[in-house]
């Protein structure tokens, strides 16, 4: 007599030989009792998200839900209860997801079975009611076990007191199916960050957003965005502003993962080798940073050893249908216009055996305690805070404004505005000794950076009160003009000097101050003495300050040849330049 698992097995079997009948992709996956529960979870939490709630749902709506849902899809009587509140939208919502992921729950499977079934198949290997039964967890464990072929740590009820090692399975198959159906949402966000990669619950929204916009899906949303940051050009690439600019190592690392694997897939021919490097690279990423006697390591070494062996078994069994004349699981064939097809052709064998594989994951009997499968305080394999998938689809709340900036950074801030910042240096020419210094901006000068922070009493400053008797403008004569300068008027000029250079503009040339002290007045003097005229032609040249021109002697009588005397005068120079030209002659 035929038990419950060969009848689902028959099922999944024929199924999988005809669906290229009914399905657009021969990659599609299978959802069992598990991942059914956590795909109606989000599809109710979505629709009370959208009639203005939160996205979250109650563990007893869930249950609720599943029973009317599993009822109506098997075309039973329907349950004594009340409807859950939008019952419709939820049912639309869950079949959408469906699609949209490319996978099929094990209810669908049974309704096409009469549809692709042959001759040769049983024509109802499994009733619906035992259906229902096996997939609410009404079904004793005992009845599953009475088969004659080996059970398999795929096929036996995996007890939910472990919670890591039912986490770390999922893990495992969700890698795997990513290699056979990369539009698996459901699978990439439990692989997204783990092993920890910094992309938590923030980078899972941005990149929903981002695939949302762009109508595809998670994986090809994540793939499309490293592809354009390591192979386009400046014009191709994302914008700066691109929400996921923040998350470039992490997406990157994860894309690099799946390439690795996908490299593997293609490279080794013999289909239970391959998904035995598969398995133990995944392995390798998981256990990294953990203790050999970590709960993490544990699970995952026992994982992969059960792993290894249901892969042994599939390959023996599977050997015989490919020596012969029918096609058995057949993966989609690579096109024509395929760049590498050795590829392609290369990694069939092993997606049907890997897909063989996921199949008899979907058979496995649900999870006892729906709490531990559905509560968001789940063990975490990545470090983060919940792991669930409740959790990561749920968008992160966005801050209002309201509520203030943290003093840390608010302190921090005022102190960068406050700090002086370095003054770039200026490169001058040659005669940077005869410029004046600019003087510094007024912000520079009080280093206010808010008005609220000026000071409430300014004091003025005192003003200055010239001395009649050095003020250069209002003395009689020059005291260098006579040709015997006494005590008094040197010690004038010297009082001058340090006037000047205590209440005068800074100049850069401080000799030039003393130097043309004595010349604001008309310079009409000449002496005989060679001294005197070489002193005369400075003189004519500063002008008597270096902000105005040069004055014009009146012309002479006879040149004087082998002298530049005149030559100096018809020119006109710039402030300082007749100093230097005097300087270099000596």
């Amino acid at each position: 007599m035929a038990t419950l698992e060969d009848g689902l097995k028959t099922m999944v079997k024929t199924f999988r030989r005809e669906c290229h009948r009914v399905l657009q992709s021969e990659r599609t996956t299978i959802h069992g009792p598990d991942g059914m529960l956590m795909v109606l979870q989000l599809a109710i939490a979505e629709v009370n998200k959208q009639q203005g709630g939160e996205f979250k749902v109650a563990l007893s709506d869930v249950l609720m839900a599943w029973k009317h849902l599993l009822l109506d899809k098997l075309h039973l009587p329907p349950h004594n209860s009340v409807r859950p509140e939008n019952y419709d939208l939820i049912l639309e919502a869950y079949e959408s997801f469906l699609k949209c992921s490319n996978t099929v729950d094990l209810v669908d499977i049974h309704s096409m079975y009469k549809q692709l079934r042959v001759d040769s198949d049983p024509e109802e290997p499994v009733s619906p009611v035992q259906l229902f039964e096996f997939l609410s967890g009404n079904m004793e464990v005992s009845e599953l076990m009475d088969s004659s072929v080996p059970s398999t740590p795929s096929s036996k009820c995996r007890p939910c007191s472990s919670q890591v090692k039912v986490l770390m399975r999922k893990v495992f198959c969700s890698y795997l199916t990513l290699l056979v159906n990369s539009k698996n949402d459901l699978a990439l966000a439990l692989t997204l960050d783990v092993p920890s990669r910094a992309l938590g619950q923030a980078a899972f929204t941005d990149l929903k957003h981002a695939a949302r916009n762009s109508n595809t899906s998670l994986f090809l949303a994540v793939t499309s965005f490293v592809r354009a940051i390591q192979l386009g050009g400046k014009g191709y690439a994302p914008a700066e502003a691109d929400p996921l600019r923040k998350h470039v190592k992490g997406l990157s690392d994860y894309v690099q993962f799946l390439d690795n694997l996908q490299e593997v897939l293609g490279e080794i021919p013999d289909p239970s080798v391959c998904s035995a490097k598969l398995v133990t690279i995944i392995r390798a990423a998981l256990v990294k940073g953990h203790s050999s006697g970590d709960a993490v390591c544990t699970a995952a070494e026992e994982t992969a050893s059960d792993l290894k062996e249901r892969i042994c078994d599939l390959h023996q069994n599977q050997k015989p249908i490919s020596n012969s004349t029918e096609t058995g699981i057949s993966p989609a064939r690579p096109k024509a216009y395929a760049i590498n097809h050795a590829t392609a052709y290369g990694g069939r064998e092993t997606v049907k055996l890997l897909m063989g594989l996921l199949d008899e994951e979907a058979l496995a009997p649900p999870c006892r305690n729906k709490a531990d499968l559905l509560s968001e305080d789940q063990p975490t394999l990545s470090g983060a805070e919940g792991t669930s998938v409740l959790t990561l689809f749920r968008s992160p709340e966005v801050s209002a404004g309201c509520s203030p900036e943290p003093l840390r950074n608010r302190v921090q801030s005022r102190q960068d505005l406050l700090k002086p910042k370095a003054r770039e240096r200026v490169i001058r020419s040659q005669f940077a000794c005869t410029y004046q210094d600019d003087e510094l901006p007024l912000n520079r000068v009080l280093e206010f950076p808010s008005s609220s922070q000026l000071p409430t009493c300014v004091h003025p400053a005192p003003k200055h009160t010239i001395n009649p008797a050095i003020d250069l403008d209002l003395e009689p004569e020059c005291p260098s003009a006579t040709a015997n300068p006494t005590t008094e008027s040197l010690s004038q000029e010297q009082s001058a000097v340090q006037h000047r250079a205590a209440l005068g503009p800074r100049c850069g040339n401080a000799k030039s101050n003393e130097a043309g002290l004595c010349n604001r007045k008309k310079s009409g003097i000449q002496t005989q003495d060679k001294g005197s005229k070489r002193k005369q032609v400075d003189d004519d040249q500063h002008g008597g300050s270096e902000n105005q021109p040069p004055k014009k002697k009146p012309p002479t009588g006879g040149k004087m040849p082998g002298k530049n005397v005149s030559k100096a005068k018809s020119k006109r120079l710039i402030a300082g330049q007749g100093k230097l030209t005097s300087f270099f002659r000596v």
